[in-house]
This record gives structure tokens, C-alpha cells and sequence, in this order.
């Protein structure tokens, strides 16, 4: 069960009710991302918080030399680093690597179908935003 959510709405702008969820630092929860080790992985928001949502939010904690193997995205994602590095490794139609060490600020966007994989780099916790865009059923 997931406490301490608050979802709510607002008038109605033409023939869509406007909706909203606030996640305050205590209320993400925690889940098993698979193919991920040596993380504490915390969501905070998810499509079903508002009115018609495609969009899945997490925040993950990598220990020194965690990170997550590599698969085959089914979603179109964005990584973002909040803070400390993170080696992004990139796969092309061949199955060819290529890494990319993001710090601090920096991002990658990538589509469905991208084959990728993560791990931190550095000698400190990272924390990187996943922001997941799930298309509408």
C-alpha cells in the first residue's frame, strides 16, 4: 500500500478536469527494479496520479559500483543526474557499447526499443532521476 499520497484536483478547463499529485521527500516509496543491484530505488509518481497519466518518476540511490544490467528499454525514458557519476552505456543496432560518463546536470534521453545499461562510476552515491513515458492503453 502507498502512504501518504495526495492527489487532487482542480476546476475544469474546457471538458478535461485538471488533476495533480504532490510527493513530498517522505512519501516516495520504495520498489525492486529488476536488473538493478546495489540501489534503493524510491518512486514518486505514476501514471495513475492524474487524469489520463503516461508518466512513471523515480528517484534511485547507486552505491559505488551499482547500477543496472543491460536491457532493452520499453518505454522512452530520460535519465537525469542529481548528483554524484554515472557511466550510461549505449548499445547500437550491431550490440556495439559505447559509455558516456554523466555528472551532475547532465542527461540522456532515449527511445523504446534503445538497449542501455548503467553504473556508478564514481567513489560516491549517485542519484539519478528515471522518468519513464509509458504510452496510453
Amino acid at each position: 500500500m502507498i502512504r501518504g499520497r495526495r492527489t487532487g484536483s482542480r476546476a475544469k478547463k474546457g471538458s478535461v478536469t485538471m488533476s495533480y499529485k504532490v510527493t513530498r521527500r517522505n512519501e516516495a516509496y520504495r520498489y525492486e527494479a529488476p536488473g538493478h543491484y546495489d540501489v534503493l530505488t524510491t518512486r514518486l509518481h505514476d501514471p495513475a496520479d492524474v487524469n489520463e497519466g503516461t508518466i512513471v518518476n523515480g528517484l534511485s540511490h547507486f552505491l559505488p559500483g551499482g547500477g543496472a544490467e543491460a536491457a532493452v528499454s520499453k518505454f522512452e525514458m530520460i535519465y537525469y543526474i542529481v548528483s554524484g557519476e554515472m557511466t550510461v552505456t549505449m548499445y547500437d543496432e550491431n550490440d556495439q557499447p559505447t559509455d558516456y560518463v554523466l555528472h551532475e546536470g547532465d542527461s540522456v534521453h532515449f527511445g523504446k526499443g534503445t538497449k542501455r545499461g548503467c553504473k556508478n562510476t564514481g567513489d560516491v552515491t549517485a542519484r539519478m532521476l528515471g522518468i519513464m513515458i509509458k504510452p496510453q492503453a
